[in-house]
């Protein structure tokens, strides 16, 4: 089987139905090795919520549509293969002076897993905040790299949850590593429903 090229562009209000069913069915449905279906039942997400990330000056969301040709040039189908996100927090609001680039909305369709496709998303979505935060555009319009204190100006952040040790290893793999800290998940029921009490979101930062 050929691999097909993966390519990427910013979501618009058009993708949103097609994103708000590839989020649920990723993390709530029992399809694909990401899903969180025996953890939290219900929703993922709601196209309102789509619709104000995609809204937010500071936050970009990016897809990989489906073409009838599987080439960039095709003509897209409307479905999205797989997303990602990124959200730019300036140091001014968080107590470590960093930049933050906070990446999460990240999902595969099942039947593409296992192919690279995750790995790529990811590697663009670092790259674009690299170079976002690196040359000092932010929605604070703060520096990017620290110069001559060894130490970056800047951090990559995702949260995983504790309950899924194979999800956070893929992601230590990838660089990124825990920083001691933990969120307890929101059971305000715009994320979905808790099936266990305790569900704890690890931070984990590169």
């Amino acid at each position: 089987m050929s691999v097909m090229p993966v390519f990427l562009r910013t979501a618009t209000h058009a993708d949103i139905a097609a994103i708000e069913v590839l989020l649920n069915q990723c993390y709530r449905s029992d399809q694909g090795w990401t899903n969180e279906a025996h953890l939290i039942a219900g929703i993922r997400t709601t196209q309102v919520q789509l619709q104000q990330v995609i809204d937010e000056a500071n936050h970009y969301l990016f897809v990989y549509p489906k073409t009838h040709n599987g080439q960039r040039d095709g003509v897209e189908t409307g479905e999205i293969l797989a997303c990602i996100g990124v959200k730019f927090e300036p140091a001014t609001k968080n107590s470590e002076n960093l930049s933050i680039a906070y990446i999460g909305m990240f999902a595969v369709h099942p039947e593409h897993q296992g192919q690279g496709v995750g790995n790529t998303l990811l590697q663009a979505v670092e790259t674009f905040a690299h170079r976002h935060l690196g040359n000092g555009h932010n929605d604070s319009k703060g520096k990017g790299k620290g110069k001559g204190k060894g130490k970056p100006a800047y951090q990559l952040q995702m949260s995983v949850l504790e309950q899924r040790p194979e999800l956070l290893a893929y992601y230590q793999r990838r660089g990124y590593q825990l920083t001691g800290k933990t969120v307890p998940f929101p059971e305000d029921g715009n994320n979905g429903e808790p099936l266990q009490q305790g569900l704890k979101l690890m931070v984990l930062a590169k």
